[in-house]
């Protein structure tokens, strides 16, 4: 937890064509497509394209982002969006798969309501001067996840051969694994937030105290 650093005032209408940014819109629009797929074509193709385009906007994630860094191309925007539509495409694709009985729903709301708290709880710290640093339990979280759900978008059995034998494969079963083992790693990296955040508070707390007294 550092404070925060204060950007330069930059061109919001020019950084809404920054190429970085327009990655992000496409993760974003391809959202509804995926959605539909899901739900109205639970069938081992509809999985395959399903899968093929989650996978595809998890590249355009890190695409979007060594590109930012490299071109030198952060923004305001950019640094609002990029976050936004990784949540919006993770919690559209747990809600379908609620509905179509892949995933328990109390797993996902619990992963959810720990996304919303870790959400509120930047946007305090952003209030306070502080920022919270991502954490190496919060980048294995994210890198089960997606996974997991590349596992169960798929969501069928598949036969294998491997040497000389042929063996099939539960992609459901393997996603499900993936998330609960994401759930541990939310708990953990949630919690180490919320104690970075109030122990950083405390500590500009009594710096301050200690300078007025």
């Amino acid at each position: 937890m550092k404070d925060a650093k204060k950007r330069p005032p930059t061109n919001l209408r020019e950084e809404l064509f920054h190429l970085p940014n327009l990655l992000t819109y496409g993760r974003i629009l391809v959202i509804p497509l995926v959605v539909y797929i899901i739900l109205e074509h639970p069938t081992p193709r509809g999985g395959f394209y399903a899968a093929a385009l989650f996978g595809l906007a998890a590249i355009t994630d890190f695409l979007d982002g060594w590109l930012a860094r490299n071109m030198k191309l952060e923004s305001v925007i950019g640094k609002f969006l990029d976050p936004l539509a990784d949540k919006l495409i993770v919690m559209a694709c747990f809600v379908c798969l609620v509905q179509i009985e892949r995933i328990p729903a109390w797993l996902v709301v619990v992963l959810l309501a720990r996304e919303i708290s870790i959400t509120g709880l930047r946007s305090v710290a952003s209030t306070e001067g502080l920022s919270v640093d991502v954490i190496q339990a919060g980048k294995l979280k994210t890198a089960l996840q997606l996974i997991g759900l590349v596992g169960l978008l798929i969501g069928f059995r598949y036969p294998f051969n491997f040497l000389f034998a042929t063996y099939e494969v539960d992609f459901t079963g393997f996603g499900l694994i993936l998330i609960y083992l994401s759930l541990v790693f939310s708990l953990v990296s949630g919690g180490s937030y919320f104690l970075s955040f109030f122990r950083a508070l405390d500590e500009r707390n009594r710096a301050a105290r200690t300078t007025t007294g």
